[in-house]
């Protein structure tokens, strides 16, 4: 009967959930819901004949009419058998596809109208062909699926009906129900043949992916199992041999410390592979011992470590002030990081350059930094560090390679926030093997020092927590990309009188200390103290100072333990008291005079004021003017700039000549010789233009200069006197030397704030802007041609 004749027919409906049944399968169910049963009741009295349809979702109880698939299968009930749970189990038999026409109104069960979808026969050639290729495919799937019974597929083989081969094909595939439903709903058999054989492609395709993932996972423990096993072995085998320090317990007692260390995920994946590296080296082979000094270095490194910040600020300050008489500048620079610090909780490192003379504590300073911060101090000197590798390290390729400084620095640290000292890092030089100012450009620069990279370690490091702080003596020696990075701090020199506080408060006591000296045994004047500072020792900061106190308690100690003194035991003092006369007796006769200023006023002689890299210094600039034909002399080992101001203050002379009282022509007929004393050391700069100028008119108007005055500044063509830089040294020299009166050029008054009050109150301060006011203060009236030596035609 074909589907065009097809009558409807009224039946009883019951929806299935997540099964589906097709015609010609003999199947069990189990019914439970009230309208299910009621429906197998009506079916029962009737012809044994129900609808079953699927709904398409498996959770909903009571189903409505758009819940349940319109296409399922008409079925004879062939048993029936209540269970004591109240379930009714039957036996259906699947005989014709059927489509729901319409639903019956019905409260006790669903009934509904359909019309029977029976198989259409066909002699295609085609459909037999996908018959075969399904039965192929089917077996291939059996083969994989551990589901299917081989058995099934000699029962599949046997039926010769293609809508029923596909039918039963498909009862045995797990497939979801509505791929299932989609095959019951497809009549034409060639096309379900097809649908079927997509289906089993897929599934083959699942399977096969299934079976690989399966036999990589079982590999996978096997092999792990394998190595186990094997390294259980070895470790008997060496325990046996007596070989305690083997390989693999090496490798082990590695991968305990490497678990207890605080590792990024990608720095104990390296290591890692590494102790995977050195397990499988022959103990004799020499790459093991360079592969464990590799991991050596990766685990000792502080990837995690930190010290707590000390945040309190009074016990900072108590703590710097403690260490340092005076610093004003930089201590209150590090309150500052320490208040920010406190404010935001997580602050940059910032770096900090600290310049100034030698001896004035700089060194020192960073290590009260660290102490006042409460974390840990590291020290690396850059001084005649040439090699690039110094700073970034070695690759592993090398014989004997190791990290650079700053690595090694942290490790030392033991944390990752450390004051971190650089010392002279303006002495540092460049040759063929690299510049290491540019290898620290990354270190000090707090925005790409968070993956500062070592060719050693090879893996980034995060320095940016890090407080940096770098030592020099003079900042024209440090690159200039390198001194961008930094915030200077400029210490200067000491006055005279924070000299003698220091020694009194910090060296004494230290050198006593140090030479076994108790506090009453020995006891220096304070004008002893005056002695060594003024006539002993000539510096900006205290380091010889400290060598001359030195030099008192070593000859303090030999007179209490000289032979003679043990003999007469009784006799012998229990303290000493060094005064000015013992000083002299023990050290022997001063080295340096105390104020250089002149003992009487000279023509042609002016005092100048100079900066050096150890402070301030003051320079007597000479000049003598002789009959000849105009030649200007220079001498005194100068440097271009400054013989450049000498030629400038000539000009300037010259030009000024009728106004100053000097004959215009006098550079036709005399021969000038400017000389500049202690002409060993090299001078240069252009601060002395006023100076020389000065010195000239001098020797040109035979007028005295005053003896208690001393200057400095640049000097124009014009006469303009030009700002200076180091001001504050040079004050400091000009008051060793005995100077009142300082000339400085006007741009630099607003420099008088850095110079201590003690020494504005002794001395005067003159802000100059023109030659014609320096004259006016260092020129006395004209001299007598006996009196100054000088003879101008």
């Amino acid at each position: 009967m074909g589907p065009g004749k097809s009558k409807g027919r009224r039946l009883p409906l019951l929806p299935l959930r997540g099964l589906l049944v097709y015609p010609s399968m003999v199947l069990h169910l189990d019914v439970g819901r009230d309208k299910s049963v009621r429906a197998l009741e009506r079916a029962m009295v009737e012809d044994h004949m129900i609808l079953l349809c699927s709904q398409s979702e498996v959770n909903i109880e009571d189903p409505t009419e758009e819940d349940i698939y319109k296409v399922g299968t008409i079925v004879k009930v062939r048993q029936m058998l209540k269970l004591p749970n109240g379930t009714i189990r039957v036996l259906v038999e699947g005989v014709v596809r059927a489509e729901v026409q319409s639903y019956v109104a019905n409260e006790q069960y669903y009934e509904v109208l359909v019309k029977e979808l029976p198989e259409e026969e066909t002699d295609d050639p085609a459909v037999d062909a996908l018959m075969r290729s399904v039965l192929n495919q089917f077996e291939h799937y059996i083969s994989l699926s551990k589901k299917v019974t081989p058995e099934t597929y000699a029962a599949v083989s046997d039926i010769d009906e293609p809508g029923r081969l596909a039918d039963v094909i498909t009862s045995h595939l797990s497939l979801k129900i509505k791929d299932k439903q989609e095959i019951l709903e497809t009549i034409d058999v060639k096309q379900r043949l097809e649908k079927l054989l997509d289906l089993l492609n897929n599934e083959r395709e699942v399977l096969e992916l299934e079976r690989q993932i399966n036999q990589r996972v079982k590999k996978q423990m096997e092999k792990t199992q394998k190595e186990y096993y094997l390294r259980e072995q070895m470790k008997a085998i060496q325990k046996e041999l007596g070989e305690k320090e083997g390989r693999a317990g090496e490798a082990e007692e590695l991968r305990n410390q490497l678990e207890e260390a605080g590792v990024p995920d990608s720095v104990r994946e390296k290591i890692n592979k590494e102790i995977d590296r050195l397990e499988k080296m022959p103990p004799s082979s020499a790459e093991g011992g360079v592969i464990r000094n590799y991991i050596d270095w990766l685990l000792a490194l502080p990837w995690s470590k930190e010290t707590e910040d000390d945040l309190v600020l009074s016990k900072a300050e108590a703590i710097l002030n403690e260490d340092h008489y005076g610093l004003e500048k930089p201590k209150e620079r590090v309150l500052e990081y320490l208040a920010v610090q406190k404010l935001v909780k997580k602050l940059k490192g910032p770096i900090l350059c600290l310049v100034g003379p030698p001896g004035v504590g700089k060194t020192s300073l960073a290590r009260s930094i660290a102490k006042s911060l409460g974390r840990k101090f590291v020290r690396i000197s850059l001084g005649g560090v040439r090699d690039e590798a110094e700073i970034r390290g070695h690759r592993r390729t090398y014989v004997g390679a190791m990290p650079g400084r700053i690595m090694q620095g942290m490790k030392t640290a033991g944390s990752l926030n450390p004051v971190f000292l650089l010392d002279e890092i303006d002495k540092m030089a460049s040759d063929f093997r690299g510049d290491p100012s540019a290898a620290l450009l990354e270190v000090l620069d707090p925005e790409q020092n968070s993956t500062f990279s070592d060719h050693y370690i090879e893996v980034p490091f995060d320095l940016s927590k890090v407080m940096f702080v770098t030592t020099a003596n003079a900042m024209h020696n440090i690159p200039r990309p390198l001194l961008d990075r930094m915030e200077v701090l400029y210490i200067p020199g000491y006055t005279e009188l924070e000299k003698e506080r220091i020694a009194e408060r910090y060296l004494l006591p230290k050198q006593k200390k140090e030479h076994g000296l108790s506090e009453e045994q020995l006891e220096v004047t304070d004008e002893a103290l005056r002695l060594l500072i003024r006539e002993y020792t000539r510096e900006a900061g205290v380091r010889n100072l400290e060598q001359q106190i030195a030099a008192v308690c070593r000859k303090a100690a030999k007179h209490f333990v000289s032979e003679e003194k043990q003999e007469a035991e009784s006799e012998a003092p229990q303290s000493i008291r060094v005064d000015v006369d013992r000083v002299k007796e023990w050290i022997g006769p001063p080295k340096f005079r105390f104020g250089l200023a002149e003992s009487e006023n000279q023509v042609g002689a002016v005092t100048g004021l100079a900066w050096t890299e150890v402070g301030g210094d003051t320079l007597v600039i000479e000049v003598t003017v002789m009959p000849g034909s105009g030649k200007l002399t220079l001498t005194g080992k100068l440097g271009d700039v400054m013989k450049e101001s000498a030629q400038a203050a000539f000009s300037f002379t010259r030009s000024k000549a009728e106004e100053l009282g000097i004959d215009p022509a006098f550079h036709e007929k005399n021969d000038i010789h400017i000389h500049i004393p202690e002409g060993a050391i090299p001078k240069d700069g252009p601060s002395a233009g006023i100076t020389m100028a000065t010195a000239l008119i001098s020797a040109l108007t035979n007028r005295y200069v005053d003896r208690e005055v001393a200057m400095t500044g640049e000097i124009t063509l014009r006469g303009r006197v030009l700002p200076i830089g180091g001001l504050k040294e040079k004050s400091l020299a000009a008051h060793r030397a005995g100077i009142r009166k300082v000339l400085l050029p006007k741009d630099n008054e607003r420099d008088l704030r850095d110079i201590p009050d003690s020494i504005r109150e002794e001395m005067e301060f003159v802000p100059v802007s023109h030659m014609d006011e320096v004259l006016r203060h260092a020129l006395l009236p004209a001299a007598s041609e006996e009196r100054a030596g000088t003879t101008i035609s």
